[in-house]
């Protein structure tokens, strides 16, 4: 909107602005969250003739669901040697392995536990945080995108989720729309998407499964189908 103020100062300090991702199962939050993650803006540094990062390595998704509390903990934080069971040396968690340049997504922010929402809000709040097992502060000094596919004032309602923490995470908010929704607006989506799979699927191929995979979709589906799985869906049939 205005470059003039992103180059005098805006530059500097929107990696504050978390962004939070929101949508049904399968919509492609993911690939949003990356896409974002990735396009930071990174100084090109002259003397060595390269930018000081590279997004691709400094990009880091965390799937919450998939980890115990612990654990959830461990991987966003770091934890010291010996801080719990099994921890035999100290380790670096990605908020601190994404340096200054990078991101880290935390896909299923709804299924994050209490104690933990507590300690997120303190790195959002502060952009301060401690490896497990350590009283030492360090500065979280990159992007905090969150995923998820769950209503989070509804989960504030029952209690599950911290009001003030939603509050921190909300500041950009990007609603990935369902597939349904998509072809509602404009049937042609439908096709355009089932190109761009044929395309990853079949490169040599791509036109005539195109054409192949839409002729079965208008024969076998009814046109109000609702493709309750998304694209996810989609990529499978």
């Amino acid at each position: 909107h205005d470059l003039r103020r992103f180059r005098r100062s805006l530059y500097r300090t929107l990696h504050q602005v978390t962004t939070l991702v929101t949508g049904p199962s399968g919509s492609g939050k993911e690939l949003v969250a990356q896409a974002i993650g990735m396009s930071r803006y990174i100084p090109f540094d002259p003397r060595q003739g390269r930018f000081f990062a590279d997004p691709v390595e400094s990009y880091f998704a965390i799937n919450i669901s998939a980890f115990s509390k612990n654990l959830v903990e461990s991987e966003l934080f770091g934890h010291a040697k010996g801080a719990f069971t099994g921890a035999a040396g100290a380790r670096a968690g990605w908020l601190e392995a994404c340096g200054t340049h990078g991101a880290v997504l935390l896909d299923e922010i709804g299924e994050l536990d209490a104690a933990t929402q507590v300690k997120l809000l303190r790195v959002l709040q502060n952009r301060q945080y401690q490896r497990l097992g350590e009283t030492r502060m360090r500065e979280f000094q990159g992007k905090m995108i969150a995923a998820t596919n769950r209503d989070l004032r509804r989960e504030i309602e029952a209690g599950t989720f911290r009001e003030d923490l939603y509050y921190r995470l909300c500041s950009d908010v990007i609603e990935t729309p369902s597939l349904v929704s998509q072809v509602r607006d404009n049937p042609e989506v439908l096709t355009n998407l089932v190109a761009h799979i044929a395309r990853w699927i079949a490169p040599q191929e791509n036109v005539a499964l195109t054409e192949e995979v839409v002729e079965w979709l208008s024969r076998n589906l009814p046109p109000d189908y609702q493709w309750p799985g998304n694209i996810r869906e989609l990529e499978q049939c």
